[in-house]
C-alpha cells in the first residue's frame, strides 16, 4: 500500500460554544481586582496611547500595559 495513507477521523475541529463578546466582556470580573474607577482610568489612558501611536492595531496589550504603569505611577505620586 504504498503512497496511500488511512485516514482516522475527522480533520474538522469540534465547534465552541463561547458566548458572544458582549455577553462575555459583561460576565468577565476585572482582573486582579481593580475597582470599576480604577480599570477605567487604566482603559481611557491605553485609548489614549493607541490614538497617540497612530491607532495601529496590534499592540493592545502593549497599550494597556503601558496605560497602566502611567496610571499606577500617577497614583503613587499623589500619596507621596
Amino acid at each position: 500500500m504504498r503512497g496511500k495513507t488511512k485516514k482516522t477521523g475527522s480533520s474538522k475541529a469540534k465547534p465552541t460554544t463561547a458566548a458572544p463578546a458582549s455577553t462575555a466582556v459583561a460576565s468577565v470580573k476585572t482582573p486582579a481586582e481593580l475597582s470599576e474607577d480604577l480599570w477605567e482610568r487604566i482603559a481611557k489612558k491605553a485609548y489614549e496611547l493607541w490614538e497617540q501611536r497612530g491607532r495601529q492595531d496590534g499592540n493592545d496589550l502593549r497599550d494597556w500595559l503601558d496605560a497602566e504603569a502611567i496610571v499606577m505611577e500617577e497614583i503613587h505620586e499623589a500619596r507621596e
